[in-house]
């Protein structure tokens, strides 16, 4: 009987065996340099199927997988090597390889049987980064039985079942990337994996592949709704096309499902608790990211107080789930991330019978293109600038659902808006860079030093008017 194609890759096709067996070879050569349990593994890969392999490796040797994106220039990786005190690393990335020695994914893995010990539930599975309150990526940590529970979530909200077929375009050094992996590889749904994000590609993929259940983020919806030859691709395979990271930009997916016929799924969850809310299979409203997902606790509390509101009335989510992380990298970043046990997602919203409504953020974090971004990140490599003299990073609406990141500087000698972009590009990850900088005359802050990012907002906003 032949074995079913569990992940595809250009045109490469691989069965779960097949991924075991290198696997099994990966996880040999990385025993014999010590990885074992406990061990912290730094992974800095392309898209590819050896991503699947090495963290499928990692596991295991009972060791625990540190995500970093590919995108990260040196001083972020620095930083994240050092806050998740990685011992090893597996990549194809020469900012990794610079920093330590790293197992080459393009070296060939000669594939090897393996009989190892299932990872622990209590073992630490993966650590993947998002922006902390200094600036600079924190790590999030999830066990095995933290990011089971996320697995089993995700599969019940978008009903998921061996039949299916997904794409992954989107890199899986975030969480939703290897959510998406795991659990399809989980359920037995066949997985193609992608480059990189192409919109032709991805339609084109859709029709040939027959794919069921299609992942988006807001740009990637903007571009689908914009695309001037949409109607010459044959949709009809699609179940839904899930909407994640932002909310729904309603007139977007209006118009996607006008000229395809094909609804969307919106769906809310966060690098800590990876699925919060979805919306019901048999009842999508695109006004809401969904009901709460069976085995996930959420209450909205006043901000000031933490008492939870009155059905209807906003406050800041906060949750409670198997799926919660064990908590952050350093550790001084849990002070404020917990009240009574409860996660403080840092979003403001509305629940009523079930349903979540997002009204807005508490936290300072720019989410740009389904990445959060934060302010002090981009304001310490501004400030590195001898002509800068004050600066606040902030970010306003870019229309599709996401931010756009704009500087507010205060200079002390004449520079080009474009030498302090470049600057931040050549420092930092090419989301980072700021879409615009302003100078101002002062930078407003309160007598505490806090800066106020509402008041450069607003005035950034009634300019564009």
């Amino acid at each position: 009987m032949t074995e079913a194609v569990a992940l595809a890759f250009d045109d490469a096709t691989y069965t779960l065996r097949q991924l075991d067996e290198l696997a099994g070879g990966l996880a040999a050569e990385l025993s014999a340099t010590g990885v074992g349990r406990g061990a912290r593994v730094a992974l800095m890969s392309s898209n590819r199927p050896e991503f699947v392999v090495a963290v499928r490796a990692i596991w295991r040797l009972r060791a625990a997988v540190v995500l970093i994106s590919p995108a990260w220039r040196t001083a972020e990786v620095s930083h994240a090597l050092a806050v998740s005190e990685a011992t090893h690393a597996v990549g194809d990335n020469g900012v990794l390889a610079g920093l330590m020695t790293m197992r080459d994914l393009d070296e060939a893995i000669v594939p090897r049987a393996a009989d190892l010990a299932e990872p622990h539930p209590d073992d630490d599975a993966v650590l993947v980064f998002s922006s902390g309150t200094t600036g600079m990526p924190k790590a999030v940590r999830h066990t095995h039985a933290s990011f089971g529970a996320a697995v089993r979530h995700w599969r019940g909200a978008l009903g998921l079942t061996a039949e299916d077929r997904i794409q992954v375009l989107t890199p899986p050094s975030h969480i939703l990337g290897l959510l998406n992996i795991v659990t399809a590889l989980d359920t037995g749904a066949w997985v193609r994996l992608h480059r990189r994000f192409d919109l032709d590609t991805m339609l084109g993929h859709i029709v040939t592949d027959r794919i069921t259940v299609e992942m988006a983020v807001a740009p990637i919806a903007l571009a689908i709704a914009s695309h001037p030859d949409l109607e010459s691709f044959d949709l009809s395979s699609l179940r839904y096309i899930m909407w994640g990271a932002t909310p729904v930009t309603s007139s977007v997916a209006q118009e996607v499902t006008r000229r395809t016929g094909v609804g969307w799924l919106p769906a809310y969850g966060a690098s800590e608790v990876p699925v919060i809310a979805c919306n019901p299979l048999d009842d999508v409203r695109l006004d809401t990211v969904g009901r709460v997902v069976p085995g996930v606790e959420v209450r909205v509390v006043d901000l000031e107080t933490h008492v939870p509101t009155p059905p209807g009335v906003p406050g800041e989510i906060v949750v409670r789930s198997p799926s919660l992380m064990a908590g952050y990298l350093p550790d001084s970043e849990n002070d404020d991330a917990f009240v009574e046990g409860w996660y403080r997602t840092g979003d403001v919203g509305v629940l009523d019978d079930g349903w979540i409504t997002l009204v807005d953020r508490s936290k300072e974090m720019i989410k740009v293109r389904g990445f959060q971004v934060a302010p002090a990140e981009i304001e310490a490599v501004l400030h590195g600038h001898p002509a800068v003299a004050d600066c606040a990073v902030f970010g306003v609406d870019d229309g599709v659902g996401g931010e756009r990141i704009v500087a507010a500087v205060r200079t002390v000698t004449p520079i080009e808006p474009d030498a302090l972009i470049d600057l931040v590009g050549t420092s930092l990850a090419t989301y980072k860079r700021p879409s615009e900088i302003t100078f101002v005359d002062d930078i407003p802050r309160l007598p505490s030093g806090k800066v106020l990012r509402r008041v450069l907002r607003d005035t950034a906003v009634k300019s564009d008017r």
